[in-house]
């Protein structure tokens, strides 16, 4: 897997570049914030906007209803098993898959200044805003006027926004080691067995999460087109089975903070060995569960397709719902903890998530979540890349328009 992976070194020759997103928006968009989001920038005058790939716009719109899902099943955990198993599933890769795309979409990221102004406007100010926000909320809706406003303690849904901005500045650095992804890994193996990181800026969940993201940059679209093939999807069928049926006994007998990777193992009440163990087993729990994810995306348009772009307005937004159905007893009633109210309440997730995804819902937010800043940022520096490119740049690498130039989150 290492040596399949690496950014450099010998290769077959590879397939077509997968199409990048192109923004239906004539305003340049903000850095790479999470699947969903960006378009490419049209090179030297001569580039035309490449076409957005039905796939990763299916994909991210897919992973999302699962996170909207997972959340809205949470509270049932605690009195049923199936349940708890289904969430235990849900959560070995959800996150791992959308964070492989975020990877992916982040290959062509370096330091240049209209690439580092998207990603202050596309990923600080949201982090900001919306811890703010998240905060604030906190005090009103669950009584707890002691709650802080701290940017240094992610509350909630947040930590992706950090956690995407520490692995996009850090880009630079996996793409010129030799093994980024034993690296990536060994600096998660680290991380789990070390309790005073403590949970300034959520680190741990941002060095645990890291094999993933550095996954993702390593990989290439002949990875992509693997999960073409028929005998990927009809292994997918088996392994996905035998995921539930071992979460159904895992359920009772493990806890599912480990999923979270937000807590070394010393915080879980396990002796140290187990760190590296359980972040090994996990990691390649994940990836398999992730590959399998990606045989049954659909490849081509679906009226969902489209959603794709707006999936980190329909992350951050649905966070409030979440929280506020706990705050306000909403799983207090019976009918909820029945069969069919799980079915019901699946069905409500999914439907919240999806319309928080709409262009409409994109509109209105669009000031928090992709503002323009224009004022903040001086105006040769956001016009340096694109001014000092010249007549056949980029065809010995990547551009700004290659597939790596922008990503659509977590």
């Amino acid at each position: 897997m290492t040596n399949t992976l690496r950014p450099h070194g010998h290769q077959r020759t590879p397939l077509p570049p997968a199409q990048e997103a192109a923004s239906q928006d004539s305003r340049p968009r903000p850095a790479d914030a999470a699947p969903g989001r960006g378009s490419p920038t049209p090179e030297a005058g001569n580039r035309k906007p490449k076409k957005r790939d039905p796939f990763f716009d299916n994909a991210k719109y897919l992973a999302i209803v699962l996170v909207a899902c997972g959340h809205a099943w949470e509270p049932l955990t605690d009195h049923s098993r199936a349940a708890e198993a289904l969430y235990m599933v849900v959560y070995a890769f959800h996150m791992p898959a959308f964070i492989i795309v975020s990877g992916y979409f982040s290959r062509s990221f370096d330091m240049r200044p209209d690439r580092l102004q998207r990603l202050i406007t596309g990923v600080v100010v949201p982090y900001v805003l919306f811890e703010t926000a998240y905060s604030l909320f906190k005090r009103v809706a669950d009584d707890d006027p002691g709650h802080p406003v701290s940017l240094l303690d992610p509350w909630y849904l947040t930590w992706f926004l950090i956690a995407l901005f520490a692995w996009r500045i850090t880009t630079p650095i996996w793409q010129v080691v030799r093994w980024p992804v034993p690296l990536a890994l060994a600096v998660a193996v680290l991380a789990s067995v070390s309790p005073d990181i403590g949970d300034d800026l959520d680190l741990q969940r941002v060095l645990q999460f890291l094999p993933f993201f550095v996954v993702g940059l390593c990989m290439k679209p002949e990875h992509f087109q693997l999960f073409r093939r028929r005998e990927v999807r009809m292994l997918s069928v088996p392994l996905f089975a035998c995921a539930v049926v071992f979460a159904y006994w895992a359920a009772p007998r493990m806890a599912s903070a480990w999923f979270y990777h937000r807590d070394s193992v010393q915080e879980l009440a396990a002796p140290w060995w187990s760190g590296p163990v359980m972040t090994l087993a996990l990691f390649g729990c994940s990836m398999l569960l992730s590959c399998a994810f990606f045989a049954w995306v659909p490849r081509r348009q679906m009226w969902f397709t489209v959603l794709g772009a707006g999936t980190l307005y329909g992350y951050l937004l649905h966070g409030f719902l979440a929280k506020g159905s706990r705050f306000w007893d909403w799983y207090e009633v019976s009918w909820v903890e029945t069969p069919w109210g799980a079915i019901v309440v699946t069905f409500l997730a999914a439907a919240l998530i999806t319309v928080l995804c709409t262009p409409p819902v994109q509109r209105m937010f669009r000031f928090a979540m992709e503002p323009k800043m224009t004022w903040a940022f001086r105006k040769d520096a956001a016009e340096l890349a694109p001014g000092r490119a010249k007549p056949g740049a980029g065809q010995g690498g990547r551009t700004a328009g290659s597939p790596g130039a922008r990503e659509s989150g977590g």
